[in-house]
């Protein structure tokens, strides 16, 4: 169990993220400490340079003015007073031959930098820099060299101990507070973690509790404005419409069985009769009675696989140009002597050409389905008008009946599948001739709004995009 639990904590993403928090931050404070140590280093290097061409300059006037004896007793003066564990200085000639020097006791006949003199000798400088160690000592010695006159070399160095002992103490300091800095880098590095992935734990727990039956949790929404609050919004807006789809899927398996059971009832029946035995007549009509119900089931299921796939989504690459305005009038042509047989005025208005992108077959049964239930809800005596116009992008289709119309409680439900309103209830259909409709329009870009009072009739407005290339 301790394994499991080790191996799972260094396999989260928490644990991953508080490494790079005290990965980013070592480096961060690696970086910053080299080049703090180096412009320490550099600003020491500086300073002994500065003091030491100093200290020769003023060696170089006293010869100038006074001789070499005057400037061996200064250069002693001077190594006297800053200390000869401080500081050296030899005299020689450009042969290598030493004739003065301090104290070398303490600096073990510290060697000459050849490539220092040569800068003097060859390459003309007046003077030159080098640091070099001192034998058997842990420190190094920041050094001059300088030309004096026409033939003599003055070599004075300054110990570097007390700075060496300053860079010592500074690492020693660096590695302590870098020691105590990562130990706060991991504790911090893990609860901005924690905290970033709280958000993530939320929704994770959310949906852990989500079942069949608790489809009601949601994330949490912190209102930060954050990553997390959009990941949090987003899920549960995917929540809501799996919610929505499997209300949907619920009241539509409870209107399929009440729909279904009808016919199915019907059809046993006669069966039931026909066993108790029939005359030739009787048969036949209950053979032509059980075809009708079959006919009947079998077009609510096509129109139910036709609703799933076109909600699917249809291929926009099988989409051609369609004038709307000319399948309009196919269709009232199609449906005029329907609409003659019950005593209606069929009526188109369409302006010459209103070109959509889309699949003609759909466009037809949307067409069919709105005119169909226009003059099925029209009394004797009524009348439907059929309507296409459009404008810069748009085409709009309405239809429009002066028939029984629709309470507005039903307005949010007649584009649902089997819905039917009490006006209905006496007519023939399923209630899935709406949803088909709807459902072509969206797939097509479109939406499909109903304006309706009860007595005063029903306006179904169709809006579809205008297709592109006559946009252009």
């Amino acid at each position: 169990m301790f394994f499991d639990r080790t191996r799972n904590l260094f396999h989260s993403l928490a644990f991953r993220l508080t490494l790079w928090y005290a990965l980013v931050f070592v480096l961060l404070a690696v970086t910053a400490f080299a080049l703090f140590y180096l412009l320490i280093v550099r600003v020491i290097d500086q300073r002994t340079d500065t003091d030491l061409l100093t200290h020769a300059n003023r060696l170089g006037q006293i010869y100038n003015l006074e001789g070499s004896e005057m400037l061996q007793r200064a250069a002693l003066l001077q190594v006297q007073s800053v200390g000869e564990h401080k500081m050296f200085f030899r005299l020689f000639y450009a042969t290598g031959i030493f004739y003065s020097s301090s104290n070398m006791a303490f600096w073990k006949n510290i060697a000459t930098d050849r490539r220092a003199v040569d800068e003097l000798l060859v390459q003309g400088r007046t003077h030159s820099y080098a640091t070099q160690a001192i034998p058997d000592r842990p420190f190094k010695a920041r050094v001059i060299y300088r030309r004096i006159g026409q033939s003599i070399m003055l070599q004075m160095g300054y110990s570097l101990e007390a700075e060496t002992r300053l860079l010592q103490s500074f690492q020693r300091i660096f590695m302590i507070t870098m020691v105590a800095l990562l130990g706060l880098a991991v504790v911090v590095g893990g609860f901005m973690a924690r905290r970033a992935l709280a958000g993530v734990a939320s929704v994770t727990r959310t949906a852990r509790q989500i079942s069949e039956s608790d489809l009601e949790t949601r994330v949490p929404v912190f209102h930060q404005h954050n990553e997390i609050d959009q990941l949090a919004v987003t899920f549960n807006q995917m929540l809501d419409r799996i919610q929505h789809l499997v209300a949907g899927i619920r009241q539509m398996n409870d209107n399929i069985a009440h729909d279904l059971r009808s016919p199915i009832t019907r059809i046993r029946g006669l069966a039931e009769v026909t066993l108790g035995g029939a005359d030739l007549g009787e048969y036949q009509s209950m053979a032509a009675s059980t075809i009708e119900e079959c006919d009947r089931l079998l077009h609510m299921i096509n129109t139910m696989l036709t609703i799933s796939r076109t909600e699917a989504g249809l291929d926009p690459k099988s989409f051609q140009r369609v004038d709307l305005s000319a399948l309009a009038q196919e269709a009232c042509t199609l449906f005029q002597p329907l609409a003659e047989d019950k005593g209606i005025t069929l009526h188109i208005q369409a302006q010459s050409v209103c070109p959509v992108s889309g699949d003609a077959s759909m466009l037809q049964r949307l067409l069919g389905n709105l005119i169909d239930n226009a003059i099925k809800y029209t009394p004797p005596g009524g009348r439907v008008r059929v309507g296409v116009a459009c404008d810069a992008n748009s085409v709009r289709l309405t239809v429009e009946d002066s028939g029984t119309g629709i309470a507005p409680e039903d307005h949010p439900k007649v584009f649902e599948r089997f819905f039917r309103g009490d006006q209905s209830r006496s007519q023939d259909g399923a209630g899935l001739g709406l949803s088909l409709a709807r459902v072509i329009a969206r797939a097509h870009g479109g939406e499909i709004d109903l304006n309706s009072q009860p007595g005063q009739g029903s306006l179904f407005t169709v809006r579809l995009p205008m297709d592109a290339n006559a946009v252009r």
